[in-house]
C-alpha cells in the first residue's frame, strides 16, 4: 500500500480485544511495508557499521605502506557511503508510509465504526475520547508500527556487529558482546515507571482538553452567569497538574536517556582500555584497536533505536487500547441483513410500544418521558440501542436489511442536531433523492432570517450558499441552528422521516408556519414526529400518546385534549396538582347526576 492509494477499499476486520493484539494486527498486515522497510534498515545500519572496519584496514594499511589496499580500502568506503545514503533515503521513505498508512487504517477503522454505531456511539463512550482516539492517538499508533521494522534492522545490524568483531578481533569482540545486551536491556526495569507516569500526564492532559472544550460549548452560558473566571481558575488547576505530570514523565525519560548514553561510554573505557593493554603485548595491531574502537562509537546509533521502540510503545500502548475500546464496540443488530438492499415502503409500525404511522401521512407522538422519546425515535430509524422486536416499514424488519438500505429508507433527526462547519451549500450537500429542491427546503424551515443572518456574517459571500457557518454553527441561535438542520433533512426527502423535537428552540410564530411548510412539503410521505407542542400536534394526521413504553391512546389533537388525562398534562404542562383537581371538579360536577339516577333507580 502506497500513500496515493489511500483510502483503503477494506481496512480489515481488527483484533480488538486489547491494546497489544491490535498493535499486532496492524503490523502483520503492513508485513509487505515492513519487510522494505527492514531492508532498506539493514542496507543502511550495515552500511554505517562497516566504516569502522574500513578505517581499521586504511590505517593498517598506512601502517604497512600499502597503497593498494589504500586504494581498496577506499573503494570500500565509497561503496559504503552509497549504501548509507540510498538505504536512510529509501528507509525514511518506507517508514513514512508505513506511519502515515497505519494511521489512516485506523481512522478509516474508526469512521466506519462511527457510522455503524450511529448515536449510540457516544453514549457508550465520550465524544472526546473518540476525538482523541481518530486524531493524537492514531498517530502515536502510527508511529510505533513504522518503528517496529527500525528497531528490527538496528538490532540485526547490531548482533551481525558483535559477530563480525569476534570473528575478527576475539580479544575485543567478546566484551564487545558481552557489553552491548547489557547496554541494551539496561533501562528495562525503568520503562514500566516511565510508562506509568506518561500514562499519568496523557489522562491529566485528557481531563484538562476535556474541560477546556466543556469550556468553550458552554461560554455563552458562562457569560450569562458569569462564570468564566471560575471554570478559568478548574482550567489553570488541571493545566499546571499536566505540567507536574510532564516534568516528571519527562524526569524518567531524560533518566532513560542518560542510561543510554553512560553504558556505551563505559563500554567504550572498557574497549579502549583493555585495548591499549594488548596492543602494547603485541596481541593487536593498530589498525584492528582502531577497528573495534570506532565499531563500538558507531553502535551507539543504532542502539539509540532500542530507546525508540520503548518510547514508541510506551506511548502506543495506552492509545491502542483506547482504539481497540472503541472498535470492539459493536450494534445490538447487524450490519449486513439477511434480505437484498432495497427500500421498502408503507406503514412504519414498532411492535414494542405498537406505535403504528400509516403511510403517507403525517403522525406527532407525544411521551412525557424525553429520554423515552428519544430511544424510541432511534429505535424507528433503526438504531436500537438494545437487543429487542425490530420495527417494520411495509411489513419488512428494518434489522433485516443492509444498513445502508435501512438508513436511506428512515432518516432520524434528533434533539440537537450538528452543524458541520463550512458553506451553507456544503451543509446542504447530502445524499437525496433529488425531488426537493434546497430553496424549497430552506423556505419550508422559515430559513429567511438564518439565511440574512449568514450573509450579515460573511465578509466575502453575497450569496447565503456561500457563507460559512462555524463549527457546530456556534455562531447561529439555537433556533437557527434547529432550521438548518430541519432544511439539511428535508433535502434528503427519505422515505419516512423521524423528527425529535424539531422546533423546541424556536418561538410560536415561526413554529406555526413550520408546521405549515413541513406538511405541505412531505404530503405523500411518512412523517413521525415527537413532541409536546400544540402547534404541530393540531396539525398532525394522527395524534399518538406514548405512556410507560406503551400506546395509550390515538386520536387527534383537540379529540385526546379533551378524553385523555394524561395527554392533556403534558401538552398543557400542568402539575400533578393541577391534574387532580381538574379530576375532583369533574367527578363534583358528575355527582348530580349519579344522585338523579340513583333515585330514579
Amino acid at each position: 500500500m502506497q500513500i496515493q492509494d489511500l483510502p483503503y477499499s477494506d481496512p480489515g476486520v481488527p483484533d480488538a480485544r486489547s491494546g497489544p493484539r491490535f498493535l499486532w494486527w496492524l503490523g502483520r498486515n503492513q508485513l509487505g511495508g515492513q519487510l522494505k522497510a527492514l531492508a532498506w534498515g539493514l542496507l543502511h545500519f550495515v552500511s554505517v557499521s562497516a566504516l569502522p572496519f574500513c578505517v581499521g584496514l586504511a590505517v593498517q594499511a598506512v601502517v604497512d605502506r600499502s597503497g593498494i589496499r589504500l586504494a581498496l580500502t577506499g573503494g570500500l568506503m565509497l561503496l559504503c557511503g552509497t549504501g548509507i545514503a540510498l538505504g536512510d533515503t529509501f528507509l525514511h521513505r518506507t517508514a513514512v508510509t508505513n506511519w502515515i498508512t497505519a494511521a489512516a487504517r485506523v481512522q478509516q477503522l474508526l469512521a466506519r465504526k462511527a457510522a455503524q454505531l450511529g448515536s449510540a456511539l457516544t453514549r457508550r463512550v465520550a465524544a472526546g475520547e473518540v476525538v482523541a482516539v481518530s486524531t493524537g492517538d492514531v498517530e502515536k499508533i502510527g508511529w510505533f508500527v513504522e518503528a517496529v521494522s527500525r528497531f528490527t534492522a538496528a538490532a540485526l545490524t547490531v548482533v551481525v556487529v558483535c559477530v563480525g568483531l569476534l570473528v575478527y578481533q576475539p580479544a575485543l569482540g567478546v566484551i564487545v558482546a558481552v557489553g552491548l545486551p547489557v547496554v541494551a536491556l539496561a533501562v528495562l526495569p525503568l520503562l514500566p515507571r516511565a510508562t506509568r507516569r506518561a500514562d499519568v500526564q496523557r489522562e491529566k492532559a485528557g481531563r484538562a482538553t476535556e474541560l477546556a472544550s466543556d469550556t468553550v460549548a458552554g461560554l455563552r452560558v458562562l457569560r450569562g452567569i458569569g462564570g468564566e473566571e471560575l471554570f478559568l481558575d478548574r482550567y489553570r488547576r488541571a493545566s499546571q497538574e499536566v505540567r507536574h505530570a510532564a516534568v516528571r514523565s519527562a524526569r524518567m525519560w531524560s533518566l532513560i536517556s542518560s542510561v543510554q548514553v553512560l553504558l556505551p561510554g563505559l563500554l567504550l573505557i572498557a574497549v579502549v582500555w583493555h585495548g591499549i593493554h594488548l596492543a602494547r603485548q603485541g596481541r593487536i595491531t593498530v589498525g584492528e584497536l582502531v577497528t573495534v574502537y570506532s565499531a563500538v562509537m558507531i553502535l551507539n546509533y543504532p542502539l539509540r533505536h532500542f530507546e525508540e521502540i520503548a518510547m514508541a510503545y510506551s506511548f502506543s500502548r495506552p492509545s491502542a487500547k483506547r482504539a481497540a475500546r472503541v472498535l470492539s464496540l459493536e450494534r445490538s443488530t447487524a450490519t449486513e441483513g439477511t434480505l437484498e438492499a432495497e427500500v421498502p415502503g408503507g406503514d412504519l409500525y414498532d411492535p414494542g410500544t405498537g406505535l403504528l404511522a400509516p403511510a403517507g401521512r403525517l403522525t406527532a407522538v407525544v411521551c412525557g418521558d424525553p429520554d423515552a422519546a428519544g430511544r424510541l425515535a432511534e429505535r424507528l430509524g433503526g438504531h436500537p440501542t438494545e437487543p429487542g422486536r425490530s420495527v417494520l416499514l411495509g411489513g419488512v424488519a428494518l434489522d433485516d436489511l443492509p444498513l445502508d438500505s435501512a438508513r436511506t429508507a428512515v432518516l432520524v433527526q434528533d434533539k440537537d442536531p450538528v452543524l458541520l462547519s463550512g458553506t451553507l451549500r456544503e451543509l446542504l450537500d447530502v445524499p437525496a433523492s433529488g425531488a426537493v429542491r434546497a430553496a424549497d427546503a430552506l423556505a419550508a424551515a422559515q430559513c429567511d432570517d438564518v439565511l440574512d443572518a449568514l450573509v450579515q456574517g460573511s465578509l466575502d459571500a453575497a450569496d447565503p450558499m456561500d457563507a460559512r457557518i462555524t463549527e457546530r454553527g456556534r455562531s447561529l441561535s439555537g433556533g437557527q441552528r434547529q432550521r438548518l438542520a430541519l432544511a439539511r433533512s428535508l433535502i434528503t426527502d427519505p422515505e419516512v422521516l423521524v423528527l425529535d423535537e424539531p422546533t423546541s428552540a424556536v418561538d410560536s410564530h415561526t413554529e406555526a408556519r413550520i408546521a405549515d411548510g413541513l406538511r405541505r412539503l412531505r404530503s405523500g410521505r411518512t412523517t413521525v414526529v415527537f413532541t409536546s407542542s400544540p402547534l404541530l400536534l393540531d396539525r398532525a394526521d394522527r395524534v399518538v400518546l406514548v405512556h410507560e413504553g406503551e400506546v395509550a391512546a390515538v386520536g387527534g389533537h383537540r379529540e385526546l385534549v379533551d378524553s385523555e388525562p394524561r395527554y392533556r398534562a403534558v401538552v398543557t404542562r400542568e402539575t400533578d396538582d393541577e391534574l387532580a383537581a381538574t379530576d375532583e371538579a369533574a367527578l363534583v360536577g358528575a355527582r348530580p347526576e349519579l344522585e338523579e339516577i340513583e333515585e330514579s333507580a
